[in-house]
């Protein structure tokens, strides 16, 4: 019996989103695609055919993690007055779709895995690229030295995800986004 037409992408995401939700709950990429699978309501079979490896399905899941952010970003820009463009992007930043907990557990596994596969190494670079030269643009206008408080708020975003990951309990996007708000206030003043 053939499948659906239409069936694969809804599967893909089933299982890309049954992904990012083993490995936020794991805490780890120690899961299986069976797990992955069955939270998705298919056979890992099935899963292996779509997407090859549990480290396939989890750079699909990291790409389509940065295509909602940079979604996010865009619809967020220009932004308003002077400062917009930063604020769009802190803001997609710590947006609620992008600071939750299996969101920040896949972000911080992905870095790992970039440590070794090269694949999510190339992956991380384009994404640390296009965030240090959109900060960059965004503070051109707002400091004297764009590219030292661009890298200082790239590693401030990393450390805040860092922390609430390792923090129990539910993520907290609000006071995220405060915290850098203030930081950005007191670098830039």
């Amino acid at each position: 019996m053939m499948p659906k037409l239409g069936a694969e992408p809804i599967r893909k995401a089933a299982l890309i989103n049954a992904a990012i939700y083993e490995i936020g709950h794991a805490g780890s990429l120690d899961v299986t695609v069976a797990q992955i699978a069955r939270r998705a309501g298919m056979s890992p079979a099935l899963a292996h055919h779509y997407f090859g490896s549990k480290e396939q399905m989890f750079l699909q899941a990291m790409r389509y993690i940065l295509r909602i952010y940079g979604d996010s970003v865009k619809r967020a820009l220009p932004g308003s007055g002077p400062r917009g463009r930063l604020d769009a992007i802190i803001e997609a930043s710590f947006a609620p779709q992008n600071f939750r907990r299996d969101t920040i557990s896949a972000w911080l596994n992905f870095y790992v895995l970039a440590l070794t596969n090269p694949e999510a190494a190339r992956l991380l670079r384009v994404y640390h690229r296009r965030l240090h030269s959109n900060l960059i643009v965004a503070l051109r206008p707002l400091t004297s030295h764009p590219v030292r408080t661009a890298e200082t708020i790239g590693a401030l975003i990393d450390g805040v995800y860092l922390r609430a990951v390792l923090k129990p309990g539910e993520t907290d996007a609000e006071t995220a986004l405060t915290t850098m708000r203030e930081y950005i206030e007191e670098a830039l003043a």
